[in-house]
C-alpha cells in the first residue's frame, strides 16, 4: 500500500534508554492517552475549535470509529496517512486514530502549495490522503475530503470501533516536514517512544496537570503545535483549544472564555496580543505560563510580557528533529529563564563544537550545538540526509550556541546565517533581538547582502506599528550600544514579511529583494 518508513538513526545509549524504568520504558502514544483518560471531568470540553466541542468520551468514540474507518480503508501498521488541514479537531482525531492502528501520521502545513505538497507526498508515498476545504489536494484523484457531504468522510468516522492498539513503541509515529533553503523536503521521523518520552518530560518541566488548558494557534504540522497541542494533552489530560488562523484580538477573547492557562509560541504572538485594542491584564489572570522558542526572544521581551500578562514567561530551545531540549523549570532562578534558553530537562546531552574543526569548545565559547538523547528524531526518511546531519553519534543542529559551566544554553544564531562584513562575523539573531526590543518593532529579520568592498553589509526588514526607517534604526542601535559594524545599513518596513512554507522567514527572498535595490541605503 505504501512505503514503510523506518527509523534510520542509531542513538548512543539506546540500550540504556530501553532498560526497565529507562527513558524508553513508556507506552505507545495511544497507551499514553489511555493513562490520562480517567483524569477528564464529565461534561468538560476536552477538545475545541471554532465549531466543535468534544468531551473526553466523545473524543474516544470519534478516535475509535475513525481508527475503524482507516482499517476498513486498508490502512495497516506501518502505512502512511497524509492530510492537509488547518488547526481543526479532525486533525487531532486523525493523529490519534493513526496511532491506534499503528499508521504513520503525516500532517502537511495547510498553506503549502501544490508543488511542495507533491514533493512531500513523493517522499512518504501515503496509502491514504485527506484534505480540508481550500487545500491544494482537493482536486487530487483519490483524496478524501474532510467534512464533505459525499459520505466518504462520514463513513471513515463511523467505522467499526477499534479499541485495542496495533502500534508498538518502536514504530514510527509521525513524519514531519521541515522548511529549509534548499527546496528539498526533509521528512523527520519520530517514534512512539521518543514522543511519549518527550511529552512526559515536558509535562513535568512545565508543571502541567489536568486542570490546565492550552490555546494552540501554531499549525499542528509543526513540532511545536504537535507537542503542545496534541502530545502534552495526551500526557496530562489537559484541555486543548485550537485556532485555525492567528488573530490576536480573538486570542484575547479565547483565553478567559476557555480558562486558558498555557501558551507557547514566538514573541510576535504575545506582542500582538498585548498591543491589541481588547487586551487587559486582568482578563489574562488565568494564563499562568508562556513559553517562547525563538532566537529573537530578548530579555526585554520576557520582562515586558511578564508585566503585561502577569504570567511566568520563559525561553525554550528545540527543533523538529529534537523537540524542546532545554527550558527552565518552575523552581529555577527567574533571571535564568529571562537571559538563557534554559537547561536540559531530560536525558539529552549537549556539546558545542568549533564548526571549522569539529572539536569541542569550552564553556561560554560560541560554536555549533550538537546533541543526542532519547527524544531525538529517528532519522530522516532519506538516509543520505540522515548521514549528512550526523557527527558520529551526535546530531548537528546548525545552531550557534554557548553552554556555560552550569549547563545553561543560549542560542545565538544559525551557522549558515552568519554575516561576514569586512572580516567581522555578525550573528543576525543578536541584531534582530536588538531591533525587536524597540517599542514599535513587532518583528525583525536581518540578512546580509553582497558588497564589493566589504563582502557583505547588514540589511534589516521590520514589521512595526509606527514609522521605523534607517535613521530610527541607527539611533536605536546606538542608544543600546550595538557596534556600528553590526548596525543595519539598509532598512525596509513592511506590513508582512515573506515566509517559507512552514512559517519561517524567507531570508533568501529578503536578501534578493535588498540586493535588487529595495529599501533605503546608508
Amino acid at each position: 500500500m505504501s512505503v514503510r518508513l523506518r527509523a534510520t538513526l542509531r542513538q548512543a545509549g539506546a540500550a540504556r534508554y530501553r532498560q526497565p524504568g529507562g527513558a524508553w520504558d513508556v507506552p505507545t502514544l495511544d497507551g499514553l492517552a489511555r493513562l490520562s483518560a480517567g483524569t477528564s471531568r464529565p461534561g468538560t470540553t476536552m477538545l475545541a475549535d471554532s465549531s466543535t466541542r468534544l468531551g473526553g468520551d466523545a473524543v474516544e468514540a470519534e478516535v475509535s470509529g475513525l481508527a475503524g474507518g482507516l482499517r476498513a480503508a486498508g490502512v495497516r501498521r506501518g502505512d502512511t496517512v497524509a492530510w492537509q488541514l488547518p488547526n481543526r479537531a479532525e486533525a487531532v482525531l486523525l493523529f490519534r486514530a493513526c496511532w491506534r492502528v499503528g499508521a504513520v501520521a503525516v500532517p502537511l502545513h495547510h498553506q503549502v502549495g501544490p508543488a511542495e505538497v507533491a514533493a512531500m507526498l513523493d517522499v512518504v508515498e501515503p496509502g491514504l490522503v485527506l484534505a480540508g476545504p481550500g487545500s491544494c489536494l482537493e482536486e487530487r484523484p483519490g483524496t478524501i475530503l474532510v467534512g464533505a457531504d459525499d459520505g466518504i468522510w462520514d463513513a471513515l468516522l463511523r467505522g467499526t470501533p477499534v479499541r485495542d492498539p496495533f502500534a508498538r513503541s518502536a514504530d514510527v509515529a509521525v513524519a514531519l516536514f521541515t522548511s529549509g533553503s534548499t527546496g528539498e523536503p526533509k521528512a523527520v521521523l519520530h517514534t512512539h517512544r521518543g514522543l511519549a518520552y518527550k511529552a512526559r518530560t515536558m509535562a513535568a518541566a512545565h508543571g502541567l496537570t489536568p486542570d490546565d488548558a492550552v490555546l494552540m494557534p501554531a499549525p499542528l504540522a509543526h513540532i511545536s503545535g504537535l507537542l503542545s497541542g496534541v502530545l502534552l494533552p495526551l500526557a496530562t489530560g489537559m484541555r486543548t483549544v485550537l485556532m485555525e488562523r492567528w488573530d490576536a484580538e480573538r486570542a484575547n477573547l479565547l483565553v478567559p472564555d476557555h480558562g486558558i492557562t498555557f501558551m507557547i509560541g514566538p514573541p510576535v504572538y504575545f506582542a500582538a496580543m498585548a498591543g491589541a485594542s481588547n487586551f487587559s491584564t486582568p482578563s489574562m489572570a488565568g494564563l499562568r505560563l508562556i513559553s517562547c522558542g525563538s532566537m529573537t526572544v530578548a530579555p526585554e521581551f520576557v520582562d515586558a510580557t511578564r508585566a503585561a500578562f502577569g504570567a511566568v514567561v520563559k525561553r525554550t530551545y528545540g527543533s523538529t528533529e529534537a523537540p524542546t531540549v532545554t527550558t527552565s523549570a518552575w523552581d529555577d532562578p527567574p533571571e535564568r529563564a529571562r537571559d538563557t534558553d534554559g537547561h536540559v530537562v531530560s536525558q539529552a546531552e549537549l556539546r558545542v563544537v568549533d564548526p571549522a574543526t569539529g572539536r569541542v569548545v569550552g564553556p561560554g565559547v560560541a560554536g555549533e550545538l550538537e546533541l543526542r538523547g532519547p527524544e531525538l528524531f529517528a532519522g530522516y526518511a532519506d538516509r543520505d540526509q540522515t548521514r549528512a546531519a550526523l557527527h558520529g553519534t551526535w546530531y548537528r543542529t546548525g545552531d550557534l550556541a554557548t553552554v556555560d559551566g552550569e549547563g545553561w544554553l543560549t542560542i545565538v544564531g544559525r551557522t549558515r546565517d552568519v554575516i561576514i562584513r569586512g572580516g567581522e562575523n555578525i550573528i543576525p539573531a543578536e541584531v534582530e533581538r536588538m531591533l525587536e526590543s524597540h517599542p514599535s518593532v513587532i518583528q525583525a529579520v536581518v540578512v546580509g547582502y553582497r558588497d564589493e568592498r566589504l563582502g557583505e553589509r547588514v540589511g534589516a526588514w521590520v514589521v512595526a506599528d509606527g514609522p521605523f526607517g534607517l535613521e530610527d534604526c541607527r539611533a536605536w542601535c546606538s542608544s543600546r550600544g550595538l557596534a556600528r559594524f553590526k548596525t543595519p545599513e539598509r532598512v525596509e518596513q513592511s506590513d508582512r514579511l515573506p515566509t517559507l512554507s512552514l512559517g519561517k522567514p524567507d531570508r533568501a527572498a529578503l536578501r534578493r529583494r535588498i540586493e535588487g535595490g529595495t529599501g533605503p541605503s546608508s
